[in-house]
């Protein structure tokens, strides 16, 4: 007789199970992106050994992991808030954009300025810039009925072509090059110690500290994790659930904002094109990995800025194209979604009398 399949929920959690999805969906996805390189004519074995070694194989790398990871982690931190009352924000990498801009015409408009009154206002207008970004969606979503998802995408665009706009434009530096000027020094966020990691670190687990507070002790926490889980419900009970969208998206994009702020005065210390290296995007996959989580956020962040590192060294190494990392990331978002998905529902072989 034939026979047919037949998705149905699960009653019940899959139990231990439950902890191998990932590390299988993660393991899986790296089989196949190493697989690819066979294509190439290189070892798969040679490409692990390369990935393993550009990103874990010495101080160097591993200051170079956690510094690729300070702006996946707060990038990270605000899409997760926003994807717990399911709103769904993909604009976090328009969002770092304007507070790349927010912060670089502070830093460029107030130089005579000393560090402890300089630093905090352009950290302020790095996040007012990027969530004001963020709040425009929410606006339109809850006037016009329009789509965050698509709203936010377009966005990006935007944002980052108003930033080419700025360097290439009004603020290109007296040198001809496609940049602004060096910041003072007032400006740039100093290093920690005789590393090559900044304060930007710290940033992160004061940051990390007070969302995880907020989320599971405030009022507005819970009310997010309410109507997170039952829109119709939550409206039903008299939840503001209006307003919280529009505190999620400001939230979510003040981050991003932060995110841009600390990345453009520690890291590069002038405002240039070459800022804009995804990690809004990535910070999607981070935040499905971590299952929203602020602490699994962490440690998913260090995980995937390992990975960007690897996949540097090998790209030196072996000449792979430059769009290898790239691969790699949707493969892990793919897989993870999948795991998601047989997490909550199963397959039913059934046949047909």
């Amino acid at each position: 007789m034939p026979a047919r399949l037949r998705i149905s929920k699960r009653p019940h959690p899959p139990g231990r199970a439950e902890l191998l999805i990932i590390p299988a969906a993660i393991s899986l996805s790296l089989i196949a992106s190493l697989g690819l390189l066979t294509l190439s004519g290189i070892s798969p074995a040679m490409g692990l050994r390369s990935l393993l070694q550009g990103a874990f194989g010495s101080l160097w790398a591993l200051e170079d992991c956690l510094l690729k990871a300070i702006p996946l982690f707060l990038c990270s931190l605000g899409v997760a808030i926003a994807f717990r009352l399911q709103i769904w924000n993909i604009g976090a990498e328009g969002q770092f954009a304007l507070g790349t801009i927010g912060a670089t015409w502070m830093a460029l408009s107030c130089p005579d300025l000393s560090a402890w009154v300089l630093l905090p206002l352009m950290v302020t207008m790095a996040c007012l810039a990027g969530g004001m970004w963020g709040l425009i969606p929410a606006l339109l979503r809850q006037r016009l009925g329009t789509n965050e998802i698509i709203v936010t995408l377009m966005m990006n665009y935007v944002a980052i072509l108003l930033l080419d706009f700025l360097v290439y434009g009004p603020w290109r530096d007296s040198s001809g090059f496609p940049m602004t000027a060096q910041f003072v020094p007032a400006a740039i966020v100093g290093r920690i110690g005789a590393s090559n990691i900044h304060w930007g670190l710290i940033h992160c687990l004061v940051l990390g500290l007070l969302t995880w507070v907020f989320l599971r002790f405030s009022r507005w926490g819970y009310e997010l994790r309410i109507c997170g889980e039952n829109v119709q419900a939550a409206r039903y009970a008299g939840l503001p659930y209006t307003r919280l969208v529009a505190l999620v998206m400001v939230l979510s994009g003040g981050l991003a904002g932060w995110a841009g702020f600390l990345e453009v005065s520690a890291s590069l210390n002038r405002l240039q094109p070459s800022i804009m290296v995804g990690y809004g995007y990535t910070a999607i996959v981070i935040a499905w990995l971590a299952r929203l989580s602020p602490v699994k956020i962490a440690l998913a962040s260090f995980l995937l800025a390992a990975l960007r590192v690897g996949c540097e060294n090998i790209q030196l190494d072996l000449q792979v194209p430059a769009a290898f990392g790239s691969i790699i990331e949707g493969l892990i978002l793919l897989t993870v979604l999948a795991g998601g998905f047989f997490q909550s529902y199963r397959i039913i072989r059934e046949r047909r009398p």
